[in-house]
């Protein structure tokens, strides 16, 4: 289903609460990439190392893989809107003590607990969102998606804006920004009703035993470890000043925004999903292979063009993740994003670690084999992921109003 086609028309005509939603959404995007550009600065505030504040990607992610095992048993219980509240009240609390850290160990356990804070929000967002907004659910996955993309663009430039006077300035305006989206999110957002059926933690475990799941999930596991080696290593590779490094990022950025919401429902109507996917995924494998051994120039090319194979990839496997299986949409998202995350947890650990064994090429070799491994997946499971691929139109149909943590 081609979500811009059939819900642009209604995209703007929208309830207060939809856009309150999609507001905060974009602002937690926006923290995934927000200490991009600034990550040299962190290294020499603290005097730290790259590896060291390469953890500020790693304990984020790692806390956000646990708590995807979680935010659907909260949400199930307490609902969609106090789910979101106490995401954002985490992330408040957390941003802005990340801001008055005198040490990359109290650094890295701040951005874990924004982790958490952010896994909760995310995971709720697309299911109050759907909920809440006019002109169908094609409308409300196009606004998370745009919302996604437009976070992940404006991250990094924000970071630069902010971080060019101090380091420690892009989290206070996370922190200021976030506490703005819960003030909305209580006045415009009624709560949701509960679903029929509360969520275990054990589910999205269970559901991982579905072989298309377990393939799509396995395949993106090897995808994210290349997608955030690209994120958070490069900006070392760069080694730029946070406004040129944030105006690499916001063009990558928006690359990844129109390929995802524009160029990849067209391709996939065209040449199917499987194929798009391990087609990009190959280009990906190049892209960063060129980015690591390439001129700078060229290493900022790549950057900024590994965003288009990026966005098509994040959306595919979205759909795959969603579509391959019984399982009940939010579960089946959250086991799956249980383990893609944990990569993306490991390559901005492990990418500065491989730097210092060798030398700095052979981070975006490994990189590029990861792309490579995850398209190898793609093609020996495929007859696992042809169901998604026969099906993926007919069930979004039904199932379009459940929640789920896309990208």
């Amino acid at each position: 289903m081609d979500a811009f086609d059939a819900g642009a028309g209604s995209l703007l005509r929208q309830p207060k609460a939809v856009w309150a939603t999609a507001g905060a959404s974009v602002v937690a995007f926006m923290g995934i990439g927000l200490v991009d550009p600034i990550l040299p600065s962190i290294a020499q505030g603290l005097d730290a190392t790259a590896s060291q504040v390469s953890l500020l990607f790693t304990s984020y992610f790692l806390i956000t893989a646990v708590a995807m095992l979680v935010t659907g048993f909260v949400s199930s219980r307490i609902g969609g809107r106090k789910t979101l509240l106490l995401g954002l009240a985490f992330v408040v609390v957390f941003a802005g003590l990340a801001g008055t850290s005198n040490s990359v160990a109290e650094l890295v356990g701040f951005r874990a607990g924004w982790g958490l804070g952010n896994a909760l929000f995310v995971s709720t967002a697309l299911a109050v969102i759907v909920g809440a907004a006019a002109g169908g659910s094609a409308a409300a996955i196009l606004l998370y998606e745009s919302a996604l993309g437009l976070g992940m663009a404006c991250g990094p430039l924000l970071g630069a804006l902010l971080g060019d006077a101090n380091w420690r300035y892009p989290f206070f305006g996370t922190a200021f920004l976030m506490a703005v989206g819960f003030l909305c999110i209580t006045v415009f957002l009624k709560e949701q009703p509960k679903p029929d059926r509360k969520t275990s933690l054990l589910d999205p475990l269970k559901a991982l035993g579905h072989g298309g799941l377990a393939s799509a999930a396995a395949s993106a596991f090897f995808y994210n470890y290349t997608f955030f080696t690209v994120l958070a290593f490069t900006p070392f590779v760069l080694n730029m000043t946070p406004y040129k490094s944030g105006a690499v990022f916001f063009a990558w950025g928006v690359l990844l925004a129109v390929f995802s919401v524009l160029v990849a429902p067209r391709l996939q109507r065209r040449f199917g999903s499987l194929k798009v996917l391990g087609g990009s995924l190959v280009l990906l494998a190049v892209d960063v292979l060129v980015l690591g051994y390439g001129s700078h120039t060229l290493a900022i090319v790549c950057t900024i063009l590994s965003g288009a194979f990026i966005g098509v990839n994040n959306t595919v496997y979205t759909e795959l993740a969603l579509g391959v299986s019984d399982a009940p949409r939010p579960v089946a998202s959250a086991g799956y994003n249980f383990v893609r995350w944990f990569a993306a947890a490991a390559a901005p650990y492990f990418a500065p670690k491989i730097e210092e064994w060798s030398d700095i090429h052979m981070p975006f070799v490994v990189a590029a084999v990861t792309a490579v491994l995850g398209a190898l997946v793609v093609v020996v499971r495929r007859n696992a992921l042809t169901h998604e691929a026969e099906e993926l139109e007919s069930k979004h149909a039904t199932e379009d109003s459940v929640a789920v943590f896309a990208n």
